[in-house]
């Protein structure tokens, strides 16, 4: 485990392109990360927080004009990225070229988009490819022994060492939320959430004109 602080991006940029993990601090939680193309940083990592095999991670997009440029926008999708991004709302999307839902397999297809805030949407613009990334815990069925994602540096530290891990970490402190992102589905024209989190369905539903229906 190598640590520095957030303002180092370009360290954690430069292992990403090596092929490293990388654990980056939100408000939320650590989130670990990898290059969105390396099969075998993705196996490290779901083998790590042993997690179901071929479980994609999220992709974190460097800014919505890389998103759009990538994924198909539905005019919901649309709306919720003007209202929340960057923030705390994840949206399913659908590749727009095969050709990069089969070389960026890691977050799937469709993929789970977000464009974050602070120092994962900026390591997302910095690295050379697109990041992949995922909560840093153990992956469990959220009952009331499941203490959920890492929100400190003890904490991060605890999960690499038992999960037999070598990240770069950035050292951001306590992170104080500890709750989820939003998740809705915009992979077509039949918008639903998907998970509430800090983003409440009456501020989607606010964006959207309309309640949504839940999966």
């Amino acid at each position: 485990m190598q640590v520095i602080p957030t303002t180092d991006i370009d360290t954690g940029a430069a292992a990403i392109e090596a092929g490293r993990l990388v654990v980056v601090p939100t408000a939320r939680w650590y989130m670990i990360c990898a290059d969105a193309a390396n099969p075998d940083a993705y196996k490290a990592i779901l083998e790590g927080k042993q997690r179901p095999k071929n479980k994609p991670l999220a992709l974190v997009v460097p800014d919505q004009d890389r998103a759009r440029d990538l994924m198909h926008f539905t005019p919901d999708a649309e709306r919720l990225a003007a209202a929340f991004w960057p923030g705390d709302l994840a949206l399913f999307l659908s590749w727009r070229d095969p050709a990069d839902a089969a070389r960026y397999t890691v977050v799937g297809s469709p993929a789970l988009t977000t464009h974050a805030p602070g120092p994962l949407g900026t390591l997302a613009r910095v690295v050379p490819g697109l990041l992949a990334a995922t909560t840093v815990n153990v992956s469990g069925d959220a009952g009331p022994d499941d203490r959920g994602p890492a929100i400190t540096l003890a904490e991060v530290e605890e999960f690499l060492t038992g999960a037999d891990l070598d990240a770069v970490v950035m050292d951001g402190g306590v992170c104080p939320v500890a709750n989820h992102l939003t998740i809705v589905d915009c992979a077509d024209d039949q918008t639903h959430l998907v998970r509430a989190g800090l983003v409440h369905p009456r501020a989607v539903a606010s964006a959207l004109g309309r309640a949504l229906p839940t999966s």
